[in-house]
């Protein structure tokens, strides 16, 4: 003889079911909540060291003595001056030695000692400056844009001397340098970068093609003129960037603290950069 299920044993089973389900979800779920925390915590460690990296690949190809940085409101600034390239220039050698950089007169046309690396030559540039013992102080600032930089839209011209190891630069028009650099160093400076981290907005973001100035930019609204702009992070929690100088025993030290969080989960990372501060 067949027989039904009764109403009251499918409610019997459906309710003891029911419970068996909710325990295994609880250690289910516990489990996959937890890798997926883990997951998003890793995501958030890799993408803030990623950036970190980045800014300190940028900051060492900045200027000795151009790093400086200010905070107001949600936002830190840090700015630098970027280089392309350094040489030695050759000054008080042979007497009567017109490839000697002058430093009593404007002077036009002088050699290296220390070619450039980083160009091919010939190089030529109307956008880019050349800077001579830049040490970040009243009178030798090259963001005073006076003594220790060339002026804006100077025609600077590097070519190869065929007969020596070294390089010819040409200056149009002419400029004097107003101090001696003890290591007879010069850099070519491509201009100015800024981070600007806006933790209102949730972002990092870098700035570059836009003038040098001798009050440094700290807002987006100052940088409206740069020519490239991009995002370098999302989900900015908190940042801090500080700059210690450097002295004549070591170099300058700029240190970068960068938080991300997503989803409620956050990570903080900090980042130390050396820089050399012999102009």
């Amino acid at each position: 003889m067949q027989r039904g299920v009764t109403l009251v044993e499918l409610v019997v089973t459906i309710a003891v079911g029911s419970v068996v389900v909710a325990f295994m979800a609880m250690f289910i779920v516990t489990p996959i909540s937890a890798y997926t925390a883990q997951a998003r915590r890793a995501e958030l460690t890799d993408a803030a060291d990623s950036v970190l990296r980045f800014m300190g690949r940028d900051l060492r190809s900045a200027l000795p003595n151009s790093v400086r940085v200010t905070s107001g409101g949600s936002v830190t600034a840090l700015e630098f001056l970027a280089t392309l390239d350094g040489a030695r220039y050759r000054d008080g050698g042979l007497p009567n030695d017109a490839m000697s950089l002058d430093f009593s007169t404007p002077d036009a046309a002088f050699a290296t000692t220390v070619p450039f690396t980083q160009l091919t030559l010939p190089w030529v540039s109307s956008s880019s400056y050349l800077v001579i013992y830049n040490v970040g102080v009243p009178g030798a600032n090259a963001y005073q844009m006076t003594n220790v930089i060339t002026p804006a839209s100077t025609t600077i011209n590097i070519a190869k001397d065929p007969a020596s190891n070294q390089d010819l630069l040409t200056l149009n028009p002419a400029f004097q340098f107003s101090f001696v650099s003890p290591g007879k160093r010069m850099y070519l400076v491509s201009g100015p970068v800024s981070y600007l981290c806006d933790t209102a907005a949730g972002t990092l973001m870098r700035y570059s093609g836009y003038s040098i100035a001798a009050t440094q930019p700290a807002s987006a609204g100052a940088l409206a003129g740069a020519t490239a702009v991009s995002k370098v992070a999302g989900d900015v929690g908190s940042c801090q960037f500080t700059f210690t100088p450097g002295t004549a025993q070591r170099n300058a030290l700029s240190t970068l603290v960068l938080q991300l969080t997503q989803s409620g989960e956050s990570v903080q990372l900090l980042h130390e950069v050396h820089l050399a501060n012999s102009p």
